[in-house]
Order: C-alpha cells, then sequence, then structure tokens
C-alpha cells in the first residue's frame, strides 16, 4: 500500500500528535538499515567523514585489485567476482551520503585497476566468464557515464582524464567488441 494512494490517511498521520508521529518516526527509522546510516551521515558527520569513507574505499580498490594482479593466474571470473563484490559496497556508499561525484571516481578508479587481460580462461560447461565480464563491465561503465554526463562542467572535466584512461583500457582489451556492440563511446571530449 503507497501512501500517496491514500490521502486520508496521510492527513491523519500528519494531525498526529507530535510526540506520536515521533515514535512512528524511529520506529520505522530503526527497520531500515540504509536509511538509518543516511540520517547518521547527514545528521552527525561532515566533510572529513565523506573523505574518509572515500579513502576507505580507494585502499580497499587499490588493495584488491594489487593482490590480484600479482597472482599468476588472475582469470576472468575472478575479476567479475571482485568488481561486483566493490560495486556492491561503492552502491551503498552512494545510499548512505548521495555523493555522485565521489560514486563516479571510485567506480572509474575500480575500472580503471580491473585486470581486462587475461593469460588464461576458466572453462565452464554453463558460463562463458569472458563474456560475463565483457557485458557486466561495458553496462556498468555506460551507466557511469550518464551519471557522468549529469555533474556539473566543472566536475566533468575533473574526471574527464580517467574516464578516458577507462575508454581506451576498455577498446584496448578482448572487451571491445562488446563495447562496440552496446554503443560505448571511445572518448569523451
Amino acid at each position: 500500500m503507497k501512501l500517496s494512494e491514500h490521502k486520508e490517511l496521510k492527513k491523519e498521520i500528519l494531525a498526529l500528535p507530535v510526540k506520536e508521529k515521533d515514535k512512528l518516526l524511529l520506529r520505522l527509522v530503526a527497520k531500515d538499515k540504509v536509511l538509518t546510516e543516511h540520517l547518521h551521515f547527514l545528521l552527525l558527520e561532515d566533510e572529513s567523514n565523506l573523505n574518509d569513507k572515500v579513502a576507505f574505499i580507494k585502499n580497499e580498490i587499490v588493495d584488491v585489485f594489487d593482490d590480484l594482479n600479482t597472482t599468476p593466474k588472475t582469470s576472468s571470473k575472478d575479476t567479475l567476482l571482485l568488481l561486483r563484490k566493490l560495486t556492491k559496497q561503492i552502491n551503498h556508499f552512494y545510499k548512505v551520503t548521495k555523493a555522485d561525484f565521489e560514486e563516479i571516481e571510485l567506480k572509474l578508479l575500480m575500472f580503471n585497476a580491473a585486470p581486462m587481460k587475461f593469460r588464461f580462461k576458466v572453462h565452464s560447461l554453463t558460463k562463458n566468464h569472458e563474456q560475463l565480464l565483457a557485458n557486466y563491465v561495458v553496462k556498468a561503465i555506460l551507466m557511469v557515464l550518464r551519471k557522468f554526463e549529469k555533474l556539473h562542467e566543472d566536475l566533468q572535466f575533473d574526471l574527464k582524464e580517467e574516464v578516458n584512461q577507462l575508454l581506451a583500457k576498455v577498446y584496448d582489451s578482448y572487451i571491445e567488441k562488446t563495447a562496440v556492440s552496446l554503443g560505448l563511446p571511445k572518448s569523451i571530449i
């Protein structure tokens, strides 16, 4: 049931005494972990906390891919698993902070750090991990580019080099065919 469909209920809720509304609000907030974290960030944290969160995720990205790149048998399957895990972490960060620029910056760092050339292929009867990784990477980059286009032009300028570096990396790997078929640009101006 949506509140917008029940105008009388909305009026009755607004007519409740402040004390009762506060109790209900606290009960509802307590049931949603992300909302609780978002309110904590919004009401109790500042810019330095945002910078700390960004630095923590950046360090994690660098550590994860440094470890993966030093492994002699790095595969597309391993890379895909790590990209999904880190993307989940970045998406959670965004839900809590609503920091558009930092989300795009973190995703660009993640994809630029991820390997896209592999010596070994993982053979599976049911899945082609190379193609799964290619589809995942290109579709995720397209989503990042959509958000990138909505940023102020000064912020776009700050990230332009990383975007073009990532696009060049994609077109210099086996992912190129998927990038062309899904309409990923080769560079941005």
